[in-house]
């Protein structure tokens, strides 16, 4: 018995030698086979490049946090309308307890939509 457990890991432990194996070979490989970087660098060199439109101005202009807040509020709402899919997809066989539980879910949107809009989280000034 001891030995039927011990040997359902052995797959898993050649898979685990396979993977570490590989990255040391490649990191190995990518070392000792790549060019030397020269050590070389102007002024032109160590600017940054960006679809040949040329630099203009420091790129580390602050945002205002409305920006992100928006932003974070879009994807958090986006994630939660994936919720409804399983429910569309099964809703004969959820019944009234499956509908119950969607008015639920859509009331706490609601709840949760309204006190942001009540805070003022989504007006952009």
């Amino acid at each position: 018995m001891n030995n039927s457990v011990s040997s359902d890991y052995i797959p898993i432990l050649l898979q685990s030698v396979v993977v570490f194996g590989f990255v040391v070979i490649t990191m190995l490989a990518t070392h000792f086979l790549t060019a030397k970087r020269r050590k070389i660098e102007t002024r032109k060199k160590s600017n940054n490049f960006e679809c040949g439109i040329e630099v203009k101005g420091n790129a580390r202009i602050p945002f205002s946090v409305k920006y992100f807040m928006v932003a974070i509020l879009f994807v958090l709402f986006d994630v939660e309308i994936i919720f409804f899919y399983p429910y569309a997809i099964n809703f004969r066989e959820l019944g009234w307890g499956g509908l119950f539980s969607m008015f639920i879910f859509v009331a706490l949107l609601l709840i949760g939509f309204f006190y942001l809009h009540r805070k003022g989280a989504l007006k952009w000034e």
